[in-house]
């Protein structure tokens, strides 16, 4: 595709060689609670040729174990209470807790079936438990998974012996997408306190349809319950065979089990079955079509099909019942309409993602906003752009090759400009 007043090397970039180097919906090394935030699915890229963008970590900014003193070893530090939803009744699924310090949030462990959670702040493990892909800067579509619960670089270890000091400026928050929680203030908490916390309301946002917990869960009958926590789990532990069993034994007892038919697709996917994931999420839509996890997932394997019109249309559905917590979707709706040509489309879808991605999560956002001006043709703001992406992420895996990509639009915006100013026989005499 030839586009005027750009070199044919930059068009070429912004068109056929757009490597877009993030990966589709993440890694993670732990499954969700049953709405389905954190997707243990194995990475699968936007293109099969196309490298896997590598951590954007930025230095720890809390104290390491070599900074704190001997008495702050091995200090466990509790904190326990209960999330219940704006009308006091409990959520039907679990839901992710969520230390945030610095507007940086960093997942610590789940609500059990009654809302209730008891949690060591000072626990390493929580780190390796809850290590998912939005944290690790592989950009996961769902968060503590779906472009949610973590900044990447951002992510900090607190573990073990962790300093009272480190929780100054850090809150407990319940997270869960078209919700928004109550706050704890942790600056003030010492290991001895009394680890209760209180209730955390989660107050559901008015603009949001579409939920990760499921309206069937509450009527799933006991046994059916029962196969589907032991599934979880099993997910969980990434014993993807036996949570295979255990979660169809629940759909089997329960048809409408939209949870269990998701988490399910979950295990299918990550052992590559792809075909009865995708019959699993489909059936997951057939019992709760507001359900968006499984809306994700199906954009995840029409990606990995190159089927662009099916990822614009599944990230459209997700973002009409959801356009708040899922900067994500818009990424990969902007990179949908990206290939499909549509730049009007994709410039819009872009600049939603920016603005709903505050913490900067996303930050090929940025860049992919870049490459959609170049072919609109805006190159000052394309520039813009990608400078922002570079500031932002210094050290990442494709700097070089958004460097070369900028270098060219500052040829390209310099010859304009020499262009338009007046040369010295059009100066007026003085």
């Amino acid at each position: 595709m030839q586009i005027r007043n750009v070199s044919p090397w930059l068009a070429l970039v912004a068109w056929a060689g757009f490597a877009m180097s993030v990966t589709l919906f993440g890694q993670a090394t732990g499954t969700p609670p049953s709405g389905g935030r954190v997707t243990p699915t194995p990475t699968i890229p936007t293109n099969p040729t196309t490298p896997t963008n590598p951590s954007t970590r930025q230095p720890n900014t809390f104290p390491t174990q070599n900074q704190q003193t001997p008495e702050l070893m091995e200090r466990p530090i509790y904190v326990s209470g209960k999330v219940t939803l704006d009308d006091g009744t409990p959520p039907p699924e679990s839901v992710v807790m969520q230390l945030v310090c610095n507007a940086s949030p960093r997942s610590v462990g789940y609500t059990d079936s009654k809302g209730r959670f008891s949690i060591d702040l000072g626990n390493r493990n929580n780190s390796a438990i809850f290590a998912d892909a939005s944290q690790s800067g592989t950009g996961v579509f769902d968060g503590d998974g779906f472009g949610r619960s973590g900044s990447p670089g951002q992510s900090q270890s607190l573990g073990r012996g962790t300093s009272e000091r480190s929780f100054l400026g850090c809150d407990l928050a319940a997270s869960l997408p078209g919700f928004r929680s109550d706050t704890v203030n942790l600056g003030n908490r010492r290991s001895l306190d009394n680890p209760e916390v209180g209730t955390l309301i989660l107050h559901r946002l008015g603009n949001v349809q579409g939920l990760t917990i499921s309206a069937t869960s509450a009527l799933a009958p006991k046994d059916a319950k029962k196969a589907f926590d032991k599934g979880f789990n099993e997910n969980k532990k990434s014993k993807w065979e036996n949570a295979e069993k255990e979660l169809s034994k629940a759909v089997e007892i329960y048809p409408k089990y939209a949870a269990a038919w998701y988490q399910l697709g979950v295990a299918q996917q990550a052992q590559q079955n792809l075909e009865g994931a995708r019959k699993s999420y489909a059936q997951a839509l057939a019992a709760d079509s507001k359900f968006v996890s499984p809306y994700q997932q199906l954009a995840l394997i029409a990606a990995h099909d190159n089927n662009w019109k099916e990822v614009a249309a599944e990230t459209d559905h997700l973002l009409k019942l959801n356009p708040v917590d899922f900067p994500q979707a818009w990424f990969y709706n902007a990179l949908a309409n990206y290939h499909l040509q549509n730049w009007d489309v994709a410039e819009k879808s872009a600049r939603q993602g920016l603005d709903s991605d505050s913490a900067h999560r996303i930050p090929k956002l940025d860049h992919l906003l870049g490459v959609v001006l170049v072919q609109k043709r805006d190159y000052p703001g394309a520039a813009e752009h990608m400078r922002s992406y570079l500031t932002r992420n210094p050290s990442a895996g494709d700097a070089e090759m958004v460097k070369k990509q900028l270098a060219e639009i500052e040829k390209v915006t310099g010859a304009q400009a020499v262009q338009k100013s007046p040369s010295d026989s059009e100066q007026p005499k003085q």
